[in-house]
């Protein structure tokens, strides 16, 4: 039903005002009595052969959302019908911020995929915390930080040890996002020795705190090899906790989108199934240099159940979706799941 009456009417219009009027329409939603009850009715899938225990978290399925949908976690007792094992909110950073100017988020439906240049628009940190202090539901909850796009570089420290401080007590895990190539000069702290420099920082605060909460990295999916070769000395190095690979691409290479549609649309990350094979070569590489004991997350391009599998396959210990979410609707869970535990 979704992808044959739902998603033709959602797709008639702008993709950023119908991402609002859907989180709007669910927040309504959820606040009726037996609503919630309903959509775990029809999406959720539960069987212990997909429980997973990550960092001492215990995970329902490994199947998560990504950073990105739920930015200001508005809709975490809502996603967690859904089916889904966890979900990651952001990217959040210590100040509101606006974003990027509008339209910022657009389709690519002959590719099924995503270009976005939303710029790290979110309400702050401390909005976030509010609305996760109020919630219901116990599913694992991830919190995707950056820095505000009018702090430089030299200070990027200091926004990300205030999001860990603001969000240690109401999330289970934390990411690093110094990967989108939304927000000017960001990717450049991917460099080896800001990195190197943020890592430590971060691991630092985190090892300070009462009870450790795990901390990982989320990698672009355009390093060259010696790039993620550095990437990796670092993880070991700096004894982060995990990995998530990978964001957008700023590659348009194989597209069927014309290069005309593509010129007018401009810059920004471009997600969903293009992105699907280049992902899993990433993890795949990743698993082999940091063996077989090193947690990786695995989201770019799942589209379908095999998509899925083959990153599971590849070496991600967890996987996450997003714009196979937009494009498969939230049936695209349950499929997954159910093909999780038919692979055994």
């Amino acid at each position: 039903m979704y992808k044959h009456v739902i998603k033709p009417l959602l797709f008639l219009f702008d993709p950023e005002k119908i991402h609002h009027f859907v989180i709007g329409i669910l927040r309504l939603k959820g606040s009726i009595p037996g609503f919630q009850t309903l959509l775990r009715g029809l999406f959720d899938y539960q069987n212990p052969l997909l429980e997973r225990t990550i960092w001492g978290l215990k995970f329902k399925n490994p199947v998560g959302l990504a950073a990105g949908f739920d930015k200001d976690a508005k809709l975490i007792d809502e996603l967690s019908c859904f089916g889904f094992g966890f979900v990651e909110i952001g990217t959040l950073t210590p100040k509101p911020q606006p974003g990027n100017d509008k339209p910022r988020l657009f389709r690519l439906p002959v590719d099924e995929a995503l270009i976005n240049r939303m710029g790290f628009n979110n309400e702050g940190v401390n909005a976030a915390v509010e609305r996760l202090k109020k919630r219901k539901s116990k599913v694992i909850v991830g919190g995707n930080i950056g820095k505000n796009k009018v702090t430089p570089n030299e200070q990027a420290l200091e926004d990300y040890a205030y999001c860990i401080d603001t969000l240690y007590p109401v999330v289970d895990y934390f990411v690093v996002n110094v990967s989108s190539p939304n927000t000017p000069g960001l990717r450049e702290l991917q460099e080896k020795e800001p990195l190197r420099k943020l890592l430590v920082h971060v691991k630092s605060i985190l090892d300070s705190k009462l009870k450790l909460k795990p901390v990982l990295l989320k990698i672009a999916p355009d390093l060259t090899v010696e790039q993620l070769d550095d990437v990796i000395e670092i993880l070991k190095e700096t004894k982060m906790d995990g990995v998530i690979a990978t964001n957008t691409t700023i590659s348009r290479i194989g597209l069927t989108t014309s290069k005309e549609t593509l010129e007018n649309i401009g810059t920004g990350g471009l997600s969903g199934k293009p992105l699907s094979n280049h992902s899993t070569e990433i993890i795949r590489y990743l698993r082999k240099q940091l063996g077989p004991e090193f947690p990786i997350i695995g989201v770019g391009g799942i589209m379908n159940e095999s998509d899925a599998l083959e990153k599971l396959e590849a070496g991600a210990n967890l996987i996450q979706l997003y714009t196979g979410f937009v494009y498969e609707g939230p049936g695209i869970v349950r499929r997954i799941l159910k093909a999780i535990v038919n692979k055994g």
